[in-house]
């Protein structure tokens, strides 16, 4: 049974609605709990933001990056994950100490009208992605023989039955669950059985591109990892699941498992098509070739671990991309916007969901129907909106009259800054690299 969650969205709403999460964690410190008990109340933000990531857009992009460069310019992954936990960790923060997502706090901030043109810029850069995960689903069923037709649709209404009937923590840990498929990329890495002198020196040590397709490798690498989406849906999925400031210390800890967890799975991918399909002068296009392309030269466990993960990806990340753009909608309209609301009556939450759901699947069930040029369109959509969603989270973070004792310190927010230059520098390097 979902718990009804209050309407009145003031500081005190806030404070009354959170209240639940606190008594409880209070209650295991006081109690003498062990920390790991403590550890899993607060458990999954940071852990399903950070391997959402992995989606087939991010496993396509890591298996280019190896199959195209070998080990060469794995460097790029250890980078993104440090910037992924930096900033992962800036977006829950703000969520604890205000208990608002990404754009309820820009409304607020701001005002409605850059509340509005936040909604607007996601929902545009987020609906391809979506498209995106649903293609994955489609691909992973096309390896053993099931059309896009059957394999979208039915993955649709699974995903939307989970979201719309379960509580906040049943559909918690089912996406954890979906989640766990992500480690067969670590088997299939060790299978690839990959020089690991050279993985060393790949990962550890910076070296340039030779040519314009690196760059593009190195800055889609980027992006794919540290996706606006993901910045908006760790915030208010922390503010869903009721963290506080009095929790960040152990949140710290989710955010840097699950990100570090990110790094070590994108690598794996990256590195089992360096030391095959880049050996073997193999090209790709897409995360489903790769996995087709792996049979003969790493064996029919490879392609099954690596079909498998494409498969366990795209479900993960067809029900979080949606999840996070209705977060993001519902509280552009000032709505609430939880995972615990009733679903018998209309809520803008569960109505974004569905319809984004349904379109996505409606479009790529269409047989013959080009994706590339939606998906395309939206990662570049996402390059574009990903500095001015890193810049925002830095300035609300440092922001004293909305994060009060809980803002970010002189230090971090530089080194923010210093990070943001780092993303535009790539991102510039990408559009030269195209005139």
């Amino acid at each position: 049974m979902k718990r009804a969650v209050p309407r009145d969205v003031t500081p005190h709403g806030v404070a009354h609605a959170r209240r639940g999460f606190s008594a409880r964690f209070a209650s295991l410190r006081a109690t003498g709990a062990s920390a790991l008990a403590a550890f899993l109340v607060v458990l999954g933000p940071g852990l399903l933001a950070g391997l959402s990531d992995d989606d087939p857009a991010g496993i396509t992009t890591y298996s280019v990056l190896g199959t195209d460069h070998g080990y060469r310019l794995l460097w790029i992954i250890p980078v993104s994950t440090v910037l992924l936990v930096q900033f992962h960790l800036v977006a829950v923060r703000i969520g604890a100490a205000t208990g608002k997502g990404f754009v309820g706090i820009i409304r607020e901030r701001w005002g409605t009208s850059w509340g509005y043109l936040t909604v607007v810029l996601l929902l545009f850069a987020n609906f391809g992605t979506i498209c995106a995960e649903y293609a994955g689903i489609a691909a992973a069923g096309s390896l053993i023989g099931v059309p896009a037709w059957i394999s979208a649709p039915v993955a649709g209404v699974l995903i939307t039955l989970v979201v719309l009937l379960g509580s906040f923590h049943r559909v918690e840990h089912v996406l954890l669950l979906i989640s766990s498929t992500l480690a067969l990329y670590i088997v299939d890495g060790v299978l690839a059985r990959p020089v690991w002198s050279e993985v060393v020196s790949g990962a550890l040590i910076p070296r340039m591109p030779v040519n314009d397709a690196g760059w593009v490798a190195l800055t889609a690498s980027l992006g794919t990892t540290l996706a606006p989406w993901g910045l908006a849906f760790i915030q208010s999925y922390a503010v869903d699941k009721r963290i506080t400031t009095t929790s960040l210390r152990l949140a710290r800890w989710d955010v840097i498992i699950g990100s570090v967890l990110t790094g070590v799975i994108g690598l794996a991918i990256a590195v089992a098509c360096a030391a095959t399909l880049h050996q073997a002068g193999v090209r790709i296009e897409t995360a489903a070739d790769a996995a087709a392309a792996l049979r003969p030269l790493a064996g029919s466990f490879a392609t099954l671990f690596f079909g498998a993960g494409l498969l366990g990806a795209s479900l993960l990340a067809a029900a979080i991309v949606p999840i996070a753009t209705a977060y993001s909608i519902a509280e552009g309209a000032g709505e609430p916007a939880s995972l615990d609301l009733d679903a018998r009556h209309f809520q803008w939450f569960y109505a974004a969901f569905v319809g984004l759901t349904v379109t996505a699947v409606s479009i790529v069930s269409l047989p013959g129907l080009p994706l590339i040029p939606l998906i395309y369109s939206s990662q570049v959509l996402n390059a574009v909106v990903l500095p001015l969603h890193l810049i925002a989270l830095l300035r609300l973070g440092a922001d004293e009259t909305i994060m009060g004792a809980a803002r970010a310190t002189p230090w971090a927010t530089r080194l923010g800054w210093v990070s943001v230059a780092l993303v535009v520098t790539c991102i510039a390097a990408l559009a030269w690299s195209w005139v």
